[in-house]
């Protein structure tokens, strides 16, 4: 086994530390999510902190891990009698891997043993490992949903239940939560987001001097892992024992009317929904006041607490940037300054200091934060590994304003022959997004295979059942009826003589289900001097932004390609991050003339690699433009020419018609055609008539198939 690295050495990251100390001494907080960039130490600091937990009392021989005092009377490895022998074992920290199955993750039940023994034969799943330990998700966001439902099932009511056709197990899974996630990955589900107690956000540092030390400790590691953990063994100790020491003292922590007042004003000022995020912070400010050896919460550690349990929860829609404002937070605790005297503190427990309380990275990544101390010597002296409360926190920086819009007037035709080359080109200021809106619902026709997500039809391991098959490995979905209906000519020659049905694996059926998929949603964007004017480039940017938010909640991948001037860029590659889609859609630069073509060729080249690294997972163009095609020989013939490859690569697409005025060309109307697909104005994207859509859609493809 490898020797992990150490906590106290860590590199700053003092909200990271300290939130997962605070998990440490208190469970019941609820976990972490870290959110951050990649190589900045997130999977060091979770792995470090297990290793700092107490360890728990088992029975032995229980595959649950069931405490000997109040052991799970529903365990299958039950029941367990009060004096039954007893164990220690260290607190786990279990890795959900986001490819994991369904059975990975709750548990393996044998359908063949159960239908023709009447045993339960069941395999403990992750969940069950987890029980009384810590569950680690690295980048939980890209968890398949199905998964997500069964950590938001097991969160909720402290258990695990497997059925699989009636036959069904249960078992206790009380676990410490914690995820990692790289925002630019996509956004996590507002319910799964809920579940977690605390969240920081952790960045690398820009200090070369910490970055420096950052890479010195990890070198170090690296050449000889257990030297350098024997370096800060004494303060792994001594955090061990104050952890321990906190645990014990939080009982006694008073948690006064006053301090639950100043909980519920700061949630209520800041408009969370539902009561979690004031019972999270009140168990933080806790957990807080038991860190530093107090027994009273302080106005200190309800701001603290505060700072951690509520920027997650604060958020509206997936483009609000997560953070709180501290001032906001400041005014509101200052209201009660003069009604109630704080307690006084109690004194702080001695412990090492702060100097060297910092280290390295998990995979040699630039990291760290504040910080920098040095190793200690001859294993004695050394650091504390968190501080008590940080004195200052980095709040993520919310978006900037926009730049002001042009001034209205006439749409600016194309630029003339001899303009300035791309990048050369006077662009047009950034113009602000209209309102997003609800769209109408698009989606790709016919069957496909891909992720669960919620946009087109597609076979899935969750949704109604169509039909039975024989399973492709491991059986997961049993299909009963066909089961038995294969089983039952072979029963007199299996020799069957009791009331049990003979059952072999030949017989098994696996249940065919339909139901959703998420789509590739690749965007092809206008972002010409026709498209230029201040209305209709706001009108576009509201439009592109609802059809990002409507992809955000069908649990699509989305990518955009935009065209002006001389050729087509590629602003955003495939992603699941719809907060990076829509800031680029507020910087997209407007100017130069219509190069169609080459955004349509661009798109289909974007979408050719895609198929190799994700062949699952079909494609939806949505081409936002007026029809128009400006510069080179021809430009509309080729760009005609670009759409036919597209239908005929069997490319589901979508045309938004964004001509304006009471002159039109009609031009988008025939790249539709040659698109083989819908054409819709920016008035009818709106969900006003869906059902006209869907017929319109429908009608579309039945004719294209024929």
């Amino acid at each position: 086994m490898s020797t992990p690295y150490p906590f106290t050495a860590i590199v700053g990251m003092e909200d990271l530390r300290l939130a997962l100390l605070l998990n440490a001494v208190s469970p019941t907080v609820g976990g972490v999510l870290v959110r951050g960039e990649k190589g900045t130490a997130k999977t060091t600091a979770v792995r470090g902190v297990a290793g700092l937990m107490p360890p728990v009392s088992v029975v032995e021989g229980c595959r649950f891990s069931c405490d000997p005092v109040s052991p799970d009377p529903a365990c299958p490895d039950g029941p367990h009698g009060v004096e039954g022998p007893e164990g220690t074992r260290p607190t786990r920290m279990v890795e959900l891997p986001v490819g994991a199955s369904e059975d990975r993750l709750v548990g393996a039940l044998d359908i063949e043993q159960a239908l023709s023994e009447g045993v339960k034969a069941f395999e403990p799943g992750l969940l069950a490992g987890a029980h009384r330990g810590v569950l680690y998700v690295d980048e939980v966001n890209l968890l398949h949903d199905h998964l997500v439902d069964l950590l938001l099932d097991a969160a909720a009511t402290g258990a695990s239940h497997v059925e699989r056709e009636g036959v069904s197990v249960r078992h206790a899974s009380r676990f410490l939560l914690v995820g990692t996630m790289n925002p630019e990955e996509g956004e996590l589900r507002p319910q799964l987001l809920d579940r977690f107690g605390l969240t920081v956000e952790v960045a690398a540092s820009r200090e070369p001097d910490e970055r420096v030390e950052v890479v010195r400790r990890r070198l170090a590691y690296d050449e000889d892992p257990g030297a350098f953990a024997a370096k800060w063994a004494a303060e792994e100790e001594t955090l061990r024992e104050r952890i321990a020491a906190a645990r014990a003292l939080l009982p006694s922590v008073r948690l006064g009317d006053g301090a639950l007042r100043r909980i519920a004003a700061v949630c209520a000022g800041f408009e969370v929904d539902g009561m979690r995020a004031d019972i999270v912070t009140a168990r933080a400010a806790s957990a807080l006041a038991a860190w530093a050896g107090r027994t009273d919460v302080t106005t200190a550690d309800v701001r603290q607490a505060a700072l951690l349990s509520l920027p997650h929860r604060r958020r509206r829609n997936p483009f609000d940037a997560p953070g709180l404002d501290e001032d906001k937070l400041d005014e509101i605790l200052a209201q009660f300054e003069d009604k109630e005297p704080e307690p006084d503190p109690d004194p702080e427990p001695e412990g090492p200091d702060d100097e060297g309380t910092d280290g390295g990275p998990d995979d040699g990544g630039p990291e760290g934060g504040p910080g920098g101390g040095q190793p200690p010597q001859d294993g004695t002296g050394g650091t504390d590994a968190a501080s008590d409360v940080p004195q200052q926190r980095q709040e993520p920086q919310e978006p900037s304003g926009r730049e002001p819009a042009s001034p209205e007037g006439p749409e600016s035709p194309d630029a003339p022959e001899g303009a300035p080359a791309r990048g050369e080109a006077p662009e047009a200021p950034a113009v602000a997004a209209a309102d997003p809106f609800r769209t109408r619902k698009f989606d790709v026709p016919g069957l496909g295979e891909g992720a669960d997500g919620r946009r087109s039809r597609a076979r899935t391991a969750h949704g109604r059942t169509t039909g039975a098959r024989r399973p492709r490995g491991a059986l997961s979905k049993l299909h009963l009826a066909a089961t038995v209906q294969a089983a039952a000519p072979h029963q007199r020659a299996r020799g069957r003589s009791g009331a049990g049905l003979v059952v072999r694996r030949d017989d098994l059926r696996e249940a065919v289900r339909e139901g959703r998929e998420g789509n590739l949603v690749l965007f092809v964007v206008d972002a010409s001097g026709s498209m230029a004017a201040r209305k209709r480039m706001s009108a576009v940017k509201g439009a592109v932004l609802s059809l990002l938010l409507d992809a955000y909640q069908r649990r699509d991948k989305i990518g955009m390609v935009t065209f002006r001037g001389a050729g087509a860029d590629v602003a955003l590659p495939p992603t699941s991050s719809v907060d990076t889609g829509a800031a680029r859609l507020e910087t997209l630069p407007t100017g130069g003339r219509t190069p169609l073509a080459a955004g349509l060729l661009q798109a289909r080249e974007v979408l050719r690699v895609e198929r190799l690294r994700d062949p699952s997972r079909r494609p939806l163009l949505v081409v936002v433009t007026d029809g128009r095609a400006t510069g080179g020989p021809e430009p509309l013939a080729r760009a005609a020419r670009a759409a036919r490859l597209l239908a005929g690569e069997g490319t589901a697409s979508v045309v938004v018609d964004c001509e304006q005025g009471p002159v039109r060309l009609g031009l988008a109307a025939g790249l539709g055609r040659e698109l083989r697909g819908p054409v819709v104005t920016l008035e009818e994207l709106r969900a006003d008539s869906v059902s006209a859509l869907v017929r319109t859609v429908r009608t579309t493809h039945t004719r294209r198939a024929a």
